[in-house]
């Protein structure tokens, strides 16, 4: 019996031209299938600072896959080339299920696994341990989903504050922090989430990977090389803050403004780069390597050799046919997924929310702008219940979303209070089986916040799609499970706060907020609609 790979057949004729048309071809379907993350992807490097670096990822990789190009030679066997075919079939599952759910992240993520595929089919796994980094570089251009950014923007403002403001007292200046704001007496700095660092953070790991990766060192070295990138950040941005404090603390608040802030930021990420390759350099000396600083990071000399080589031979393998056919399947599928629309229920809207309820008076407060433009909300409610007998108050807030798609998703107080000041002293949940929302007993998130002297009792939990949720990542579980079940990502998040006073029991604001929800709970359905429509609205 005679091998494929020695067979005449009409398939193993084909000229180079004509597969080199078939994968042009595969990468145009490729392209045509990504098209809506690859675009909202790039839209997001243009817009957002942070991943202003994104556009060069892609080209890096192409260079590294270029130059090892010597050494990649065309897979011409069908058996070879099943590993590339089932990563394939993972990537377009991926794209299904982010496209269905329409989260962009998981699609773009999905992109990367299907590209590595292909090129597994083309190259074999000779091929793959060859281009499995410079494959595995591009998981950095992909933006991270919103709610990690916010939380991680969030976590790392209090962080650059603490740091900074201890920067700041070993100055001898007095200083006094109050969450993310920055107290000098006669001027407040406000640590916002441009100064949280992920402006260094992003671009800073993906160069550390690449040092890395090109680092003379053993593998427990470039990882920590890599790792180091994270504490590096850090420590830097919050130098960057105590700096500030003391410019304006000196010649007031334009220090902190304009191109001087901008300099600054610029400042800090080459010297982050140049304590980078320091700890590189002490690497080097570790073990026993006197290599000079501009050697540390090289391409290999067996690298730029093959780089002159003759391009590989293309060839040919029935496996290319069945990639064009999953490659057409998810280009048709595509189409019909970027026509899908949520359904969006009909609701009250919050502007009718009464102001009565039980014997509590309510008035209506309001967001600033600022608050709306980032937390891209479709409607809300603040409201400041006073019960008249006992003067004691309630403030009721509640943010929906007709649609959580596109990045735009509810706000969990956790990573909000300590940006106002509060500090989170006790945190928890606790169960009010007697209140009955969507068929089942209330669960809510407990926590105790103090600022100063002043202390307060919150309630809060997240209202979905008749789901009542206190853990803030099984939210985008079944945000995710409901957008492919239900064809719906609305919900809301409810909060309740009480002022605890100096000398009441902890008890008494709990039966308060307990007696309060029993009468806000029936009011719920009308304004944050359950799992069974009636109607569909659009």
């Amino acid at each position: 019996m005679t091998s494929l790979a020695t067979s005449n057949s009409p398939l193993q004729l084909k000229s180079p031209a004509m597969i080199l048309i078939l994968w042009i071809f595969a990468l145009l379907l490729l392209l045509f299938t990504f098209k809506s993350s690859m675009n909202e992807m790039v839209d997001i490097w243009i817009n957002v600072e942070e991943y202003s670096h994104g556009f060069f990822i892609p080209l890096i990789s192409i260079y590294f896959l270029w130059i090892r190009k010597g050494e990649l030679t065309f897979n011409q066997q069908f058996r070879d080339s099943v590993i590339g075919l089932l990563i394939v079939g993972i990537g377009l599952l991926l794209f299904v299920l982010g496209g269905l759910a329409t989260l962009k992240t998981i699609e773009q993520y999905a992109f990367i696994v299907t590209l590595t595929g292909m090129f597994t089919i083309a190259f074999g796994l000779p091929g793959l341990r060859i281009g499995a980094i410079p494959l595995l570089f591009l998981i950095f251009m992909v933006p991270f989903p919103a709610f990690i950014l916010n939380n991680l923007s969030s976590k790392l403002q209090l962080i650059s504050s603490w740091l900074g403001v201890e920067f700041i007292r070993a100055c001898n200046i007095m200083v006094y922090l109050e969450g993310n704001v920055i107290d000098l007496g006669n001027y407040k700095l406000q640590v916002v989430d441009a100064c949280s660092g992920l402006r260094y953070l992003f671009p800073l790991a993906s160069l550390s990977f690449l040092c890395a990766y090109l680092f003379k060192g053993p593998f427990w070295q470039k990882t920590l090389v890599f790792l180091s990138s994270a504490p590096l950040t850090i420590f830097m941005n919050s130098f960057r803050v105590g700096v500030i404090g003391i410019l304006v603390d000196n010649w007031g608040t334009d220090m902190a403004e304009g191109f001087l802030h901008d300099f600054e930021g610029w400042i800090v990420f080459l010297l982050c780069m140049v304590l980078l390759f320091m700890e590189m350099w002490l690497f080097s000396r570790l073990s026993g390597k006197k290599v000079p600083m501009n050697e540390l990071v090289m391409i290999p000399s067996e690298w730029a050799n093959s780089a002159t080589d003759t391009s590989p031979e293309i060839a040919y393998n029935k496996s290319l046919l069945l990639l064009l056919f999953f490659l057409s399947g998810s280009a048709l599928a595509s189409t019909y997924i970027q026509e899908r629309e949520d359904i969006i229920p009909e609701r009250k809207a919050f502007l009718t929310f009464p102001l009565q309820i039980g014997n509590w008076q309510g008035r209506n407060d309001y967001l600033s702008q600022d608050y709306l433009d980032q937390l891209k909300l479709t409607d809300y409610a603040i409201i400041n219940y006073l019960q008249p007998e006992s003067g004691r108050n309630v403030n009721f807030y509640s943010a929906y979303y007709q649609s959580q798609r596109k990045g735009v998703s509810v706000h969990s107080p956790k990573g909000c209070i300590p940006g106002d000041g509060w500090q989170i002293t006790e945190f928890g949940q606790k169960d009010f089986p007697d209140i009955n929302l969507e068929g089942r007993g209330l669960k809510v998130n407990r926590a105790i916040i103090q600022k100063g002297e002043n202390r307060q009792l919150v309630y809060y939990w997240f209202q979905q799609r008749g789901r009542s949720i206190t853990n803030e990542y099984l939210v985008k579980w079944y945000l995710f499970y409901d957008a492919i079940s239900m064809n719906r990502t609305d919900g809301s998040l409810i909060r309740l706060v009480t002022t605890v006073e100096n000398a009441e029991d902890i008890n008494k604001a709990d039966q308060r907020l307990h007696a309060f929800m029993k009468d806000l709970a029936p009011l719920v359905p009308a304004y944050i609609p359950g799992k069974e429509l009636t109607e569909q609205a659009t």
